[in-house]
């Protein structure tokens, strides 16, 4: 029954890896938190205070969430042992096979957990805040911004994680000049920073008729979305705020009124701009939201320069280069900080890429 002492060896890997995620989370503290946000859930005048209430509820449901999530594993891992001292004593090798299915569908459950308890930074909890922009290469680089649009895009959906986009400044020929976009799920911040930096693109460009060879960049920027309680105050003399038109590829007009809305903090120079709401107030409502963000990151990283991993060096401390995706003359992305790469391009374009963010998690926590 050797088979068998391999699965034990497995399983009781798997168990010493829960067993330290069980005492990263410390389920005894977050069962009482979650008695005590019951409790305020539960009060009459909750409600009369919409933001408070809102925040509430949602700490509430995400460590509801946690505890599940984390008793569910050992759940299914304490069900897995009983299951092989069962097929150990009748010699029953279906048994055995449908150990292994559980421990394969199991096992990355748990992998994808402990890479979770690595993000303790002081935001890492927060929705996020991404934006990404086209830099060197021309056309290639606008369609390539594209491209990484579409690959957050579809693994957010992935995930089931609800996404909302704020601004697309779309290139004239092809592609985004750049697009801002919130990802909003437990961690989302803690999560997405370590793919911020700059993208490179190597690949036979379809916009060059002669078919040469072109590299091409688009950065990426992760910020964690502000909260109440970061008292960003911004007053309306600080900010200039200047309505247009909302326009779509090829600079075609989308909208037949004036919705669109672009704000310059005075004393920064910050813009962002925001144009996908469909009335002008809810785009500024957005377009504040934007800036509160950038600003909450630029005083944090005047606050605290050893904060690295913040927008201000987070990509600079990693180098210029984060990733590079080649198409040509061979097929590969590979990740320039960890050394992790995969060799098939389309399936990273189409949203898989936890592969990436899980050991770019880790080398993080290894060099912090």
């Amino acid at each position: 029954m050797g088979q068998i002492d391999d699965i034990r060896a497995e399983l009781g890997d798997l168990d010493r890896t829960l067993t330290s995620i069980e005492a990263v989370v410390d389920l005894p503290a977050k069962r009482k938190t979650i008695e005590a946000l019951s409790e305020e859930v539960a009060a009459p005048d909750l409600w009369n205070d919409q933001d408070h209430a809102q925040e509430v509820t949602s700490r509430l449901s995400r460590a509801q969430a946690e505890v599940e999530r984390v008793s569910g594993l050992r759940s299914r891992l304490d069900d897995l042992s009983v299951l092989v001292d069962l097929a150990e004593e009748e010699s029953d090798p279906g048994t055995v096979d449908e150990v292994r299915r559980e421990i394969s569908r199991i096992q990355p459950e748990i992998q994808a957990l402990e890479v979770r308890t690595l993000l303790s930074g002081e935001y890492d909890e927060r929705d996020a805040l991404v934006t990404i922009r086209s830099e060197a290469g021309g056309v290639d680089a606008a369609d390539f911004a594209e491209m990484l649009l579409r690959m957050y895009l579809r693994w957010a959906d992935r995930h089931s994680y609800p996404v909302e986009v704020y601004d697309t400044s779309y290139a004239e020929e092809a592609g985004i000049k750049s697009a801002t976009f919130s990802v909003k799920a437990p961690f989302a911040y803690g999560t997405l920073s370590v793919e911020q930096g700059t993208h490179r693109l190597v690949r036979i460009s379809p916009f060059d008729n002669q078919g040469r060879r072109q590299t091409s960049f688009a950065g990426v920027e992760v910020l964690p979305v502000t909260e109440e309680a970061d008292h960003i105050d911004v007053p309306e003399q600080d900010i200039r705020v200047d309505v247009f038109r909302s326009s779509g590829p090829g600079g075609q007009s989308v909208n037949t009124t004036d919705s669109a809305v672009r704000i310059t903090h005075l004393p920064t120079g910050i813009v962002v701009s925001c144009q996908n709401e469909k009335s002008q107030l809810q785009n500024k409502a957005a377009a504040l939201r934007v800036l509160q963000s950038r600003l909450l990151d630029k005083a944090r990283a005047d606050r605290a320069a050893e904060l690295n991993q913040l927008k201000g060096d987070g990509g600079n401390s990693w180098g210029s280069q984060m990733r590079s995706y080649v198409l040509h003359p061979y097929q590969m992305v590979k990740d320039l900080r960890t050394d992790h790469e995969v060799g098939n391009p389309d399936a990273v374009f189409d949203g898989d890429i936890d592969g990436f963010i899980d050991a770019g998690v880790r080398w993080r926590k290894q060099h912090a």
